[in-house]
């Protein structure tokens, strides 16, 4: 990997975590002294954390098509102005209406400043060399969760959530910023060098014209219910591994989930090169149910618990390059901005309801219930993802084709 090509994916990787850390995971250990404040049940913050995700889920067209037109790098700047004001209105919010605002704010910004735009940056910038570009990213990223749900309680012990989320609004002000002026600057110095050889910068995709609605529907559906059960068990994670028994161990078997992640990362970007994103989109949502299935099977155990935050891990980290990668196999480069956008809106949808409906089945159904719900969409997703590749296969099969 050349030097710079290196820093735009270091400086990339550091935004993520920061981004990821403060604007998503930081939230279910927030949510409990969030309640407590605003006089609310658990369930309703979780609740208006899912609206903001379907309303954020509903700008990412839009900000898709914007990338394509203005450069992501431009886009990510503006979202980290915005990620910093949605995190101070939270903090200063005095009743619920400002704070669902404020909300609301977080997730538009995450949609400006998450993986898609990041990913949207470098098809951008490096085409050529996009897919292995977002597997490095997912790598150094991979480390959010892990870096950020202990900060988050660290910082909890001595802080009301309220400054919590000042320090986070100061962070991405401070250092995601100016990292995503940097490369705002090299978007557009790079474009205009490849005015003239825009052509040779385009990646041509692998599914043919008249499959492409099929293949679209196919896998934006693969990623919403993908997303669906990543959210679902993510927001939930501690309280879930607690409420199987964990107690005080839940927060240590979380921690498992991280390096889970960017193992699999590593193992796909030393071994991975001749793999197909395909194949890597069955195989995440693969790991996904086992690692639920192992959960469910063996709790309250926390060996059973420890391999259930790697096996989800590995799936969830390799949902991450795919979610980048897939779309710019099957489709090409050209306007892959707004089409991240639309996948990204159908996987927010999804992911919107999954924290509230999950925390609604733990409630009230239960854990083995909600674990057997979360199983069957994993596997409804691993369905939907081979869908694309039998469907291609056919297709050789037939003369002419």
């Amino acid at each position: 990997m050349d030097r710079r090509r290196a820093a735009i994916i270091w400086g990339l990787g550091l935004t993520q975590i920061i981004g990821y850390g403060s604007l998503y995971y930081s939230f279910p250990i927030l949510a409990p002294q969030m309640a407590r404040d605003f006089s609310w049940s658990t369930e309703w913050v979780f609740g208006a954390f899912s609206a903001s995700l379907l309303l954020g889920g509903l700008a990412a067209p839009s900000i898709g098509r914007w990338m394509d037109r203005y450069g992501a790098g431009q886009m990510m700047s503006l979202g980290s102005v915005i990620a910093a004001i949605a995190l101070v209105l939270c903090a200063f919010a005095p009743e619920r209406i400002t704070f669902v605002a404020g909300l609301v704010a977080v997730e538009v910004a995450s949609a400006f400043v998450l993986y898609n735009a990041a990913f949207a940056l470098l098809v951008q910038i490096t085409p050529q060399n996009a897919q292995r570009s977002i597997t490095h990213l997912t790598l150094i990223a991979g480390f959010a969760s892990t870096l950020f749900w202990p900060i988050t309680s660290a910082l909890l012990q001595h802080m009301s959530w309220r400054e919590v989320y000042l320090v986070f609004a100061g962070i991405n002000l401070l250092v995601c910023l100016p990292i995503h002026l940097w490369l705002s600057s090299i978007m557009k110095a790079d474009r205009r060098l490849a005015a003239a050889s825009t052509r040779a910068n385009v990646v041509i995709g692998t599914i043919p014209a008249e499959d492409r609605p099929r293949a679209f529907l196919l896998m934006a559906t693969g990623f919403a219910l993908e997303g669906f059960v990543l959210s679902a068990v993510l927001i939930h994670m501690v309280p879930l591994l607690t409420t199987v028994g964990l107690g005080a161990s839940a927060v240590l078997v979380g921690t498992v989930f991280g390096p889970s992640q960017v193992f699999s990362r590593f193992t796909n970007m030393v071994f991975g090169k001749a793999v197909s994103p395909l194949f890597l989109a069955v195989i995440s949502a693969s790991l996904l149910v086992a690692g639920m299935a192992v959960l469910l099977a063996s709790a309250p155990s926390f060996i059973g618990a420890v391999a259930f935050a790697i096996l989800f891990g590995l799936g969830a980290g390799l949902t991450s390059i795919v979610q980048g990668s897939l779309p710019l196999h099957l489709f090409g480069s050209d306007g892959y901005g707004a089409l991240l956008g639309k996948i990204s809106a159908a996987r927010l949808l999804a992911s919107a309801v999954a924290p509230f409906v999950f925390a609604f089945l733990l409630g009230q159904a239960g854990t083995w219930s909600a674990l057997c719900a979360a199983i069957a969409l994993a596997i409804g997703a691993g369905v939907a993802f081979a869908g694309i590749s039998w469907r291609r296969r056919s297709l050789e099969l037939v003369p002419g084709t």
